[in-house]
């Protein structure tokens, strides 16, 4: 078994284009999609998800947050999570971002 760190991911399309400025939902979910790609480029999915961490700027944005995570991740399944709600991050138009851990492998 491996633990696999998908990094921080940020609100950026594939082009690194900002996704959703002001809107912490449009984000979420393009910071949920960038981490499913990370994670498939493993060999691993959400399932395999043991913990992840949520820097954001206003902890506002949660519930958009958890809706995003919602649309990939049961509520019966659920990582063990952290939310940290930090003064800034490295652009001020990013309201999160996120990292996750995944335990791949036999």
């Amino acid at each position: 078994m491996s633990l696999f760190p998908a990094p921080g991911q940020l609100p950026l399309d594939e082009d690194g284009a900002l996704v959703g400025e002001g809107d912490a939902e449009a984000q979420a979910r393009q910071v949920f999609e960038n981490l499913r790609r990370c994670l498939a480029a493993a060999g691993a999915g959400f399932d395999d998800v043991v913990k992840l961490t949520f820097f954001v700027t206003d902890m506002a944005h949660m519930p958009a947050i958890r809706a995003a995570r919602a649309a990939h991740i049961p509520a019966d399944r659920l990582p063990a999570a952290s939310a940290v709600q930090v003064a800034a991050l490295v652009r001020p138009e990013f309201l999160m971002e996120i990292e996750a851990y995944a335990v791949v492998g036999a």
